[in-house]
């Protein structure tokens, strides 16, 4: 493992050091933590100054328990770990589909696909553009999901039709067998309400993955993005949104053939024995075990993994930003994050921090103009050195 130190020196430039090259015994989190503190120890630097931590998502490395992260936490209680907001959103994903049966819908429409493409003669019939959006449909990443989703809805017609053939001319009893059970899941209307419930949530979530994955985004404008998202998913489940909905997947069902079941029929689960029937309607189940059902098991995810400690500490950060002439700043922010750190601000720095801190801003944004023009936290910390 490499371990590179990156700082500002004294005359404004941001630096890199290499401090060595750490052999590490085996992949414990125990053998990684020694190593590191050795090293740190060798260089006159200790665990105990350590005030932020980011690693990628490993067990190892984010548990809660033993995870490496736990074991700095133990030596440096002010060492809050900030995962990295992209992963953080696919896991969000990923925990909905694990709790939620109805997303196995995933595999469903992955295993079309892959159908579809391992058919020469299918594949021969699509246009190039078409072909590389199958290929696209192979990326397992949620945020392929969104764009397949969307092209298994809009080529629905095609993709049955594409079915049909592999039916007449499949070469095994499995293929043929294989194609007639994927187009009769696709032809129900569950398969096609959920498809079009995880087109919305992916489609506000998509949006959100891919502010996240912007090299330029700043801190304030993610904040932001998380809380517009968690609004909309919570707008989603308004009555009106269910209503047009509702409204949406029946007229696609009505122009695909599909049976519309009525909604004040009792639930029929056609994958469960009769002995384990069910005994409310078809609109509460569409309504409650799957509509808000699901939208609620997202918004808890992203509460889970956006949790309130992360926000107030990134909104703390985000108001030290100098864009616009520090437009972000906001003391009543910067204060909430330094009590965070208690061993760094005590009560009678706490009471000196708010006078500076006004005094602060109206040096960097009036008088001082070596802080004009500054659009980055980087470019701040070398202004200040």
């Amino acid at each position: 493992m490499a371990v590179v130190l990156p700082y500002v020196d004294d005359r404004e430039f941001v630096l890199e050091r290499f401090l060595d090259i750490v052999h590490v015994k085996n992949t414990s989190v125990l053998s990684l933590k020694d190593a590191i503190v050795n090293l740190l120890s060798q260089n006159s630097l200790s665990l105990s100054y350590v005030h932020g931590q980011s690693y990628d998502g490993a067990s190892n490395m984010q548990g809660d328990i033993n995870g490496f992260k736990m074991l700095i936490n133990n030596e440096s209680k002010l060492a809050y770990s900030i995962h990295c907001f992209a992963h953080q959103l696919q896991l969000t994903l990923i925990g909905v589909s694990k709790r939620c049966l109805q997303v196995e819908l995933v595999h469903l429409v992955s295993d079309i696909f892959n159908m579809l493409g391992s058919s020469y003669k299918c594949m021969d019939e699509y246009t190039e553009s078409q072909k590389t959006k199958i290929q696209e449909a192979f990326d397992t990443r949620w945020a392929s999901h969104f764009k397949y989703f969307n092209y298994f809805i809009h080529k629905f017609d095609k993709i049955i039709d594409k079915l049909d053939n592999i039916v007449e001319t499949a070469h095994s009893l499995n293929e043929r067998s294989r194609a007639k059970g994927y187009i009769r899941a696709a032809q129900t209307c569950e398969i096609e309400f959920i498809l079009h419930l995880m087109k919305e949530i992916l489609g506000i979530t998509n949006d959100l993955s891919t502010c996240l994955q912007n090299k330029e985004q700043d801190i304030a404008n993610v904040m932001l993005r998380i809380d517009v998202a968690k609004r909309r998913l919570q707008e989603l489940r308004e009555d009106n949104k269910w209503d047009f909905f509702v409204s949406e997947v029946s007229t696609f069902c009505i122009k695909h053939n599909i049976v519309v079941p009525t909604f004040d029929e009792l639930y029929v689960n056609s994958e469960r024995s009769w002995r384990k029937s069910v005994d409310y309607t078809v609109f509460h189940h569409y309504r409650v075990e799957v509509f808000c059902k699901i939208i609620d098991w997202q918004l808890q995810e992203l509460n889970d993994h956006f949790d309130e400690l992360t926000t107030e500490f990134l909104h703390g950060v985000s108001c030290l930003s100098p864009v616009d002439s520090f437009s972000s700043f906001d003391i009543q922010k910067i204060m909430r994050m330094t009590e965070l750190y208690p061993d760094d601000f005590d009560e009678l720095n706490m009471c000196a921090l708010k006078n500076q801190l006004a005094n602060n801003i109206i040096d960097v944004c009036d008088i001082d103009k070596r802080f004009s023009n500054i659009n980055r936290l980087c470019d701040l910390s070398k202004r200040l050195i």
